[in-house]
Parts: C-alpha cells; sequence; structure tokens
C-alpha cells in the first residue's frame, strides 16, 4: 500500500507519468516571493503592451502623424507591443509549467521571440539614421526619407529579422530536441556568435557613431549660431533655444544608448566571455526579461519625450477618437506643430 501511493505521488509529479524513467519533474508550486516576481513581470507585459498599443493608436489613427519618422516609431512600437502581449505572458506561464507541445513547437516558439526582438533592434537602427539624415542633411531629407522608401525599409527590417533568427536556430532545427534532458523540457542552443555580431554589435555600433555624429553637429551648430553677430535681442533668443537643442541632443543620447546597453548588456557579455547559455533556462529567463524590459521603456523614450503623443493620449483616453472626422481634428494642430518647431529632438 505504501510502496503504490509513493508510486503514485511520483507519477503526479512527472510531465508525462507514463514515461517514468525519461519524464521531466513538474516544476515546484512557486513560494510567495517568486509569486510577487510573477505578478511584477505580469504589470511589466501589461504596461508595455498597453503604451505600445497607444503609440500604435495615435499614429495609425491621426492623420497628420503620418510621417517617415513616425512609421518608424509606428513599425517600433509594435515590435513591442508583440513582446508585452505575446512573448512575456507565455514566457512567464512556461516558467512554471512543462511543455507539451513537442520538438518542432517548442523550436518555433523562441524563433517568435528572437524575431520580434531583432525587429526592435532594427527599428531602432532606422530611427538612428533618419534623425541623422534630418540633423545632419536637413535641406535633402525631404528627398531622401519619404514614406514609400521608410515603408521598404520597415518591411526589409522585419524580413532581415526573421532571416536572420532562422540562421541563428538553424543548428537546432537540423536536430530538435537535441538538448533536452526528458520528456516536458524545452531547451535549444542558438548560433550565439551570430546572434552577437548581427543583434548587438552591429546594431549598437551603428547607433552610437550615428547619434555621435548627431551630437556633434548639434553641437557645431550651436556653437555657430552663438558666434553670429545678430541683433541682440534675436541672438540672445537663438542662444537660448540652441542650448536647449544641445541640451536635448545630449540628453537622448546618454538615455537611448544607456537603455539599450543597460537591458542587453548582461545577455550579450556572456555570449563575449565565449560561455553559453541554453534557452529555457532559468538564467536565461532573467537576462531575457531584462531585453524585453527594453520594450517597455523604448515608447517612454521614442514617444514621451514628443508633445503630440501627450496630446494624443489625452484624445485617446478621453474617447475622442471615436467621434465622426476625429482622425482630422482640428484640436490636435498645435501639438503636431510642434514636431516641425522641434524636428531635432531625437
Amino acid at each position: 500500500m505504501v510502496n503504490t501511493s509513493s508510486a503514485e505521488e511520483v507519477m503526479e509529479e512527472l510531465c508525462f507519468p507514463q514515461l517514468l524513467n525519461s519524464s521531466c519533474r513538474t516544476p515546484d508550486p512557486p513560494g510567495s516571493g517568486i509569486v510577487v516576481v510573477y505578478v511584477l513581470l505580469y504589470i511589466i507585459s501589461v504596461l508595455t503592451a498597453a503604451l505600445n498599443l497607444l503609440v500604435i493608436i495615435s499614429i495609425s489613427h491621426f492623420r497628420q502623424l503620418h510621417t517617415p519618422t513616425n512609421f518608424l516609431l509606428l513599425s517600433l512600437a509594435v515590435s513591442d507591443f508583440f513582446v508585452g502581449f505575446l512573448v512575456m505572458p507565455v514566457e512567464i506561464l512556461l516558467m512554471q509549467t512543462c511543455w507539451m507541445l513537442g520538438d518542432l513547437m517548442c523550436a518555433l516558439y523562441y524563433l517568435l521571440p528572437f524575431t520580434i526582438i531583432s525587429a526592435s533592434v532594427g527599428n531602432m537602427v532606422l530611427i538612428s539614421a533618419d534623425r541623422y539624415v534630418a540633423i545632419c542633411d536637413p535641406l535633402h531629407y525631404p528627398t531622401r526619407i519619404t514614406k514609400k522608401r521608410v515603408r521598404i525599409s520597415v518591411c526589409v527590417c522585419w524580413f532581415y529579422s526573421l532571416f536572420i533568427s532562422i540562421v541563428i536556430f538553424y543548428d537546432h532545427l537540423k536536430q530538435l530536441g537535441r538538448y533536452n534532458s526528458c520528456y516536458g523540457e524545452c531547451l535549444i542552443d542558438i548560433a550565439g556568435d551570430v546572434d552577437l555580431a548581427f543583434n548587438f554589435i552591429l546594431p549598437i555600433t551603428v547607433i552610437v557613431v550615428l547619434y555621435m555624429r548627431i551630437f556633434l553637429v548639434a553641437v557645431s551648430m550651436a556653437r555657430a549660431m552663438r558666434s553670429q553677430v545678430l541683433v541682440v535681442t534675436r541672438q540672445h533668443s537663438r542662444t537660448v533655444k540652441s542650448c536647449k537643442s544641445e541640451r536635448k541632443a545630449a540628453r537622448t543620447l546618454s538615455i537611448v544608448v544607456f537603455v539599450f546597453l543597460m537591458c542587453y548588456c548582461p545577455y550579450y557579455c556572456v555570449s563575449l566571455t565565449g560561455s553559453t547559455i541554453l534557452v529555457g533556462t532559468s538564467v536565461e529567463v532573467l537576462m531575457a526579461f531584462l531585453i524585453y524590459l527594453n520594450s517597455c521603456l523604448n515608447p517612454i523614450i521614442y514617444a514621451f519625450f514628443y508633445p503630440w503623443f501627450r496630446k494624443c493620449l489625452r484624445l485617446i483616453v478621453t474617447l475622442h477618437i471615436l467621434q465622426s472626422g476625429s482622425c482630422e481634428a482640428n484640436n490636435v494642430d498645435t501639438a503636431l506643430s510642434l514636431v516641425v518647431q522641434e524636428p531635432n529632438d531625437l
């Protein structure tokens, strides 16, 4: 009787009780401390999806916001929205459950977040390039950065992200389940060198170089304006405005680079040391959530710094967008004019 009861208890703890010798044990029930962590992660997930959804609604609804720069922000918001809406909730759920969908679905499941994260990083590179042309070559900006070219660039960015993700997972797709030690486990290995080069080193290098160039140009322009001999009042007003632009450029540069490095460095620094992390382990999950956190911070960095977004947010919350003709609403003109007046905020 005792042996039968203990055997039944062991079977209940297994992911696949019928496979006693090859089935993983189910994760232990979470303690109070772990529950707090899960609640916090779910809050971050909801906040990520909500903030990026507001950006998507704002840019999509108001026609006057259909500019090349905002299309790039829209693409970034879409990728970050999927991180909060799809990737993070499933990741949290699987932390305390067994994998029941087989080795193929295991590989495809991890292919999705890698593609979305890669697209998010690619969109950041496109935004940096857009700001570089707008500030360093403003006279040719309208002809070089058009809506058509931006749409093509966004499509290329997403296809590139999918292609790179397939390359990263290629070895695992050839031999599914090679790293699983038992049934109910979902562990994979990736081409870490490819991931490190194309999803971290190359993008962060481009972003830093472009923003450093932007910052240097902004500083030189501010100094040139201060050196001009103009009417005292006009020179004073322009000097004050140029100083503000200089501070904004420096602040934005530091925030963009610092947040990106803060979220991505822990994961990729391990790759730089030559160590490997199996995707699906607790260490990898923790580092992945730091990367996912960047998707929550992106709308704050790229959107909340824009005055027009705060105006659009009030129109969305008050349900003004449900009124007929709200996409052409006149009461957003004041906020939208700030976009034209302050093109160098980023």
